[in-house]
């Protein structure tokens, strides 16, 4: 078996230094230079490029989201997951959980009539995490300092059963459309 891996790493070698010594010959040193240094500062500069972060998603927002899916319009501030993935609804939390005493907002437009809306978003609580529909949006998120419009904080923690299970996206009422 040995001999089977000499002769393949022998041929392996032959072909490789055959190579190396035709390309020596075409090619000159500063030529050679000159494509590694192209190589070097195109490989620095490719993550300065521009690219399409949304995958195509300008295709697919031309659908109606549901809400159990995170580009669901009332999900703009959500981090979390959705309650209505596992087995409540975007207002109400799943049976056994209790809504969190304090909550985060957010504001987000409606595609469908362009208006924008105040969102509660309320952690459920008591129960075991869902871990089904997890959803991450920072839009306009403030710093944490800024408890209210934070939504990294487990809100679970001001109830007496401090286990994080989902979130609801209640709609409040009308966003202001003075700034």
């Amino acid at each position: 078996m040995s001999k089977l891996i000499d002769k393949l790493f022998g041929a392996i070698d032959h072909v490789t230094e055959r190579g190396s010594r035709q390309m020596a010959h075409r090619l000159g040193r500063r030529t050679f230079l000159s494509f590694v240094g192209k190589v070097a500062v195109g490989g620095a500069i490719m993550p300065l490029l521009p690219f399409d972060r949304d995958g195509g998603g300008t295709a697919r927002a031309a659908a109606e989201k549901t809400d159990q899916e995170c580009e669901y319009w009332r999900y703009c501030a959500l981090d979390g997951f959705l309650c209505t993935c596992c087995g409540g609804t975007i207002n109400q939390c799943p049976p056994n959980a209790q809504i969190s005493a304090v909550t985060w907002v957010g504001t987000c437009q409606n595609p469908g009539d362009g208006k924008d809306y105040l969102i509660s978003y309320n952690d459920c609580c008591g129960v075991a995490s869902c871990g089904k529909c997890l959803c991450n949006f920072n839009l306009r998120e403030r710093p944490g300092y800024r408890m209210g419009v934070h939504n990294d904080i487990n809100w679970c923690m001001a109830n007496t059963q401090t286990n994080y299970h989902c979130t609801v996206a209640a709609v409040v009422g009308l966003g202001n459309s003075n700034g």
